[in-house]
C-alpha cells in the first residue's frame, strides 16, 4: 500500500508499506477521506509542539471497515470515522472521563503515525459510526468535535455574546456550536477574507478585523458590555494576549488555538472581571456524537465548509500551497 510520510518540515514522500494485520482489539481500515487540518500545516512547516519527524499526518478521517473481531455494532463494510486521542484509561484524567486530556495521550497522527496511508490498524473503541452520513461527513467529525468541545467548556448560553477568534477550520467549527447553543456569534480574524467567508458564506452576524480598532468595535456590539466567552482558535501568542482586553466582567476565555510561548496578561484587569481562564484540548466521544447528529439533523452542514479537494496523488504537490492565505483555503479534503 501507499503512504505519504512528513519526513522533514517542508519535505513529503511517497512511499510503500505492506497492509496491516487484524490484531485483538482493532480492526482494519481503508481510509477513504482525509481532512487536512492545522495540525498538519504546522507539522509540515515546523511550528507544531508535541511533534518529531518522520510522522505519516491525518487524524481527521473517514474509511471503510475491512476487517474487524467480534463486536456487537460495528461489522466489515461500515463507513466510520475515528476519535483519534488514544488514551491510557487509568491516569487520573481517564479516571475522571476526561481522556481528551489523558497524562499519556497518543494523537493519531501526530504523537504516533496517522491515516496518511491506504489502510490503518485502530482500537475498535476509537471507530465511530453514524447511519446517513457521507464519507465527506464522516471526516469533518473531529474538527467540529473540537470546536463543540471548546463552547461546552465555556458555558455558552442562549443570548450571550460569544467571541470566536481566528476564522480557520477549527475556528469556524466553534462558531457554529456558539450559534448551536443560542449565542450572537463574532467572528474576529486578520485576514479579511475569511471575514468575508464568515459573513457572506456562513452568515455570521458580526464580523471585526483584528487591530487597533476592534476593542472599539467589540464595545459597540456588545453594547459596553464585552463578551459573555472569548474563545481563541488562532495559536498566535499575540493574539491570545490581546484576547484578554474583550472578556466581560464574569466572563470566560477558553483556548482551543495552542503555541510554543508563555502568555501574559494584566492580573488586575483579569482580576476585577472574576473572569475564567481556560484550554480546551481534544474532543470526546460525546462531542463527536453531538456533531454527527447535528450533522443528520441538518443543524450543520459540511458543503460551504470544504474549499479544496485532491486526490491522495496530488497531495505532496499542493500541500505547500495550503499555507498561504492567498489560496483561499479553509478546508482541504483527500479523496484516496
Amino acid at each position: 500500500m501507499k503512504i505519504l510520510s512528513c519526513k522533514t518540515p517542508g519535505e513529503f514522500e511517497y512511499q510503500e508499506s505492506t497492509i496491516p494485520k487484524l490484531s485483538e482489539g482493532r480492526a482494519i481500515v481503508k481510509i477513504k477521506k482525509i481532512g487536512i487540518c492545522g495540525t498538519d500545516l504546522h507539522a509540515f512547516e515546523g511550528t507544531q509542539p508535541f511533534f518529531s519527524y518522520p510522522r505519516i499526518l491525518g487524524h481527521e478521517l473517514a474509511g471503510e471497515i475491512i476487517e474487524i473481531g467480534t463486536h456487537d455494532e460495528l461489522l466489515p463494510g461500515d463507513q466510520v470515522t475515528v476519535i483519534p486521542y488514544f488514551n491510557c484509561g487509568s491516569c487520573v484524567a481517564c479516571r475522571n472521563g476526561k481522556p481528551n486530556c489523558c497524562q499519556k495521550i497518543s494523537v493519531f497522527g501526530v504523537h504516533e503515525d496517522g491515516g496518511m496511508r491506504e489502510y490503518v490498524s485502530l482500537p475498535i473503541a476509537s471507530l465511530v459510526k453514524k447511519e446517513g452520513l457521507s464519507l465527506e461527513q464522516l471526516a469533518m467529525a473531529e474538527p467540529f468535535a473540537i470546536g463543540a468541545h471548546g463552547v461546552r467548556r465555556a458555558g455558552v448560553k442562549p443570548g450571550q455574546f460569544v467571541l470566536v477568534i481566528g476564522a480557520g477550520p477549527i475556528g469556524l467549527g466553534v462558531m457554529e456550536f456558539a450559534r448551536i447553543a443560542g449565542a450572537t456569534v463574532i467572528a474576529m480574524d486578520i485576514n479579511e477574507k475569511r471575514l468575508e467567508f464568515c459573513k457572506e458564506v456562513w452568515k455570521i452576524p458580526h464580523v471585526v478585523k483584528a487591530g487597533k480598532t476592534a476593542n472599539e468595535a467589540i464595545q459597540e456590539i456588545t453594547n459596553g458590555d464585552f463578551c459573555d466567552a472569548v474563545i481563541d482558535a488562532t495559536g498566535s501568542l499575540a493574539a491570545i494576549n490581546q484576547g484578554f482586553q474583550y472578556i466581560a466582567h464574569g466572563g470566560t476565555y477558553v483556548l482551543v488555538g495552542l503555541q510554543k510561548g508563555e502568555i501574559a496578561f494584566s492580573h488586575p484587569e483579569f482580576h476585577k472581571r472574576e473572569a475564567t481562564l481556560m484550554s480546551s484540548r481534544n474532543a470526546t466521544r460525546a462531542d463527536f456524537m453531538q456533531v454527527l447528529d447535528a450533522m443528520a439533523s441538518g443543524q450543520l452542514s459540511v458543503d460551504n465548509y470544504i474549499t479544496h479537494r485532491v486526490s491522495f496523488d496530488q497531495v505532496k504537490e499542493d500541500f505547500p500551497s495550503w499555507l498561504d492565505p492567498a489560496t483561499g483555503v479553509i478546508k482541504a479534503m483527500v479523496e484516496m
